[in-house]
């Protein structure tokens, strides 16, 4: 037993994550009976990038933090003041907290007609469903579990949210969460055939599907060498996150919520933070194909001076600083273009989505073939 422990503290000691700037603290705590082999175990680079960056940690913030600055930019570019009475130099932030408040203490209602297990797990289970592609996404030189087949681990994980979501619906046994689930099972029909060709147009473009030699590779960010492959990712993961214009199954003025109507309380609130949490993972996604991922551009005296001292940290820091970035262009959406109706979703999903992607991944197979892409 002594034998295996020892090995595998030798493990987690020869795979840590490096951070200068904090070294000199760090040694201080080592010597400190477990407080040491505690802090070991975090900056294990596996353990670091499931709990801190880019999981848990990082991830928990954006979920926290997103719906505010959501609301602060839509206000702002709709011209709309929102709270201005209370606590008003929060700027808003007051809404948040109260928000968080209800979803706690808010009774947990379970009609009587429910599928009462099912309904009580399916959000729970939903939300780690939801956190286990993380563990594949590369932020910098910091990944929980490096494969070759890291992405198409990541398709079939990302694939199996819908029946998560369907069967939201389905415990609820409600003809409104019907016709949600039933919405949103044609939404997914229509994007996922078109999201797998823009990532296998990818696949073909660096010739490998690990995640972290496709980051090494990209000299040239993935967005500038196919473009058309971009954009029909980007769109599928609008319609993924079920943001307008492609909040159809959430459609207020035609069903309650969606197959969420007969939820409350935590329950409601973990549903509420999914659309948040698939777009962290998309949007995390979208950073490693097209924008290099934690791969810095070099700044005169910022990057001599930072890099060094930050260590593993400066290219988490990219990766996240990318990430937010389209995020937060994937909600502005909402506050250009008004919601479509469930025909031209699917309109759009079957045609001008799948036609782009196919393009997209024909422009991939183009350049490699004519020597343009060297794999």
């Amino acid at each position: 037993m002594m034998e295996l422990i020892n090995t595998l503290i030798s493990t987690m000691m020869s795979n840590q994550v490096s951070i200068p700037l904090a070294e000199p603290i760090l040694e201080l705590l080592r010597d400190i009976p477990l407080v040491g082999e505690m802090i070991a175990l975090i900056l294990w680079r596996p353990i670091f990038a499931a709990l801190i960056c880019p999981g848990l940690t990082v991830g928990g913030i954006l979920l926290l933090f997103f719906p505010w600055i959501e609301r602060k930019l839509c206000g702002r570019i709709q011209w709309r003041v929102g709270p201005h009475e209370i606590v008003w130099w929060l700027g808003g932030l007051i809404q948040i907290l109260a928000d968080t408040l209800r979803f706690l203490f808010q009774e947990v209602i379970v009609h009587k007609d429910a599928h009462k297990h099912y309904f009580l797990q399916f959000p729970f289970l939903s939300f780690i469903a939801f956190l286990l592609p993380l563990l594949f996404i590369p932020a910098g030189n910091i990944v929980a579990i490096e494969s070759p087949y890291a992405i198409q681990i990541m398709l079939a994980l990302i694939c199996l949210f819908p029946v998560f979501i369907l069967g939201l619906g389905w415990a609820s046994n409600s003809r409104f969460s019907f016709i949600g689930t039933v919405r949103e099972a044609f939404m997914y029909f229509a994007y996922e055939v078109s999201f797998i060709i823009a990532i296998l147009a990818m696949i073909v473009l660096y010739g490998t599907s690990d995640m972290v030699s496709i980051v090494d590779k990209q000299s040239i960010w993935g967005i500038a060498l196919n473009p058309i492959a971009a954009l029909a990712f980007f769109i599928a993961a609008a319609m993924a996150t079920s943001r307008l214009p492609f909040e159809i199954a959430e459609a207020d003025q035609e069903v309650a919520a969606g197959p969420h109507v007969e939820y409350s309380g935590i329950a409601f609130g973990l549903i509420y933070v999914m659309c948040y949490e698939k777009a962290y993972v998309l949007s995390g996604l979208m950073t490693v194909l097209f924008l290099g991922g934690g791969s810095a551009p070099y700044i005169p005296v910022i990057t001599d001076l930072l890099a060094p001292l930050l260590g593993d940290l400066w290219g988490a820091m990219w990766f996240v600083l990318k990430t937010i970035i389209v995020m937060t262009t994937l909600f502005v959406l909402r506050t250009i273009y008004p919601r479509y109706r469930l025909d031209q979703g699917l309109s759009i999903g079957w045609g001008a989505m799948l036609g782009l992607s196919v393009i997209a991944l024909a422009l991939s197979l183009a350049l490699v073939a004519g020597g343009v892409i060297v794999i």
